[in-house]
């Protein structure tokens, strides 16, 4: 995969130092689906939902969304509730109708008819060349962007460039540990 490309040597040490871990542990994740078919890369072995196709989607996803918002701010992550739904609604999945973002958000874990494992690795190929450039290009991981309004953000928070990297990275090597035991668990193989 080409979004393990180590970054340029123009970089300076702490952009250096941050896309490499990010190129490990993206290159951990996707190794986890080497040699499988489509059909395995869906198949969910464990008594999770989570499957390894779904997984890649999921990170892929978090990966440009996080980006969007260091070059954006909040509103390239908003959660918007449609009118009259509560996030307690949303929350006890009593809401009359879910926003899309969430529903995006449960589509991301899971491949849907018509998605293959390739197109899937290539989408987050094209996501990693674009995280790169955009952390190459950006003049300060210090500046910073207020956090957008969810239940899961403290309220007035913000987050620098750097540590929305840090939290792609951190995200990145967390589902790459679920997909080692998703892996394991479908065929026995282990991704290291």
């Amino acid at each position: 995969m080409t979004a393990t490309t180590m970054p340029s040597s123009e970089l300076d040490s702490e952009r250096a130092d941050l896309l490499a871990e990010l190129a490990a542990a993206r290159s951990a994740l996707t190794n986890t689906v080497r040699g499988l078919t489509d059909e395995q890369a869906g198949e969910r072995p464990t008594a999770s939902t989570l499957c390894l196709g779904g997984l890649i989607k999921h990170v892929a996803a978090i990966e440009e969304g996080w980006l969007r918002f260091v070059l954006e701010g909040p509103s390239a992550l908003r959660y918007d509730l449609p009118d009259g739904v509560t996030w307690a609604d949303l929350a006890a999945g009593t809401a009359r109708e879910i926003p899309q973002w969430a529903i995006d958000n449960q589509n991301n874990f899971q491949m849907l008819p018509g998605e293959t494992l390739a197109g899937i690795l290539r989408r987050y190929e094209e996501v990693a060349a674009r995280s790169e450039e955009i952390i190459t290009a950006v003049p300060d991981l210090s500046a910073t962007h207020p956090l957008p309004e969810a239940p899961w953000n403290e309220p007035g928070a913000a987050h620098s460039v750097r540590r929305v990297l840090m939290h792609v990275i951190a995200e990145t090597a967390q589902h790459a540990g679920h997909a080692d035991i998703i892996r394991e668990s479908l065929d026995g193989q282990k991704a290291g």
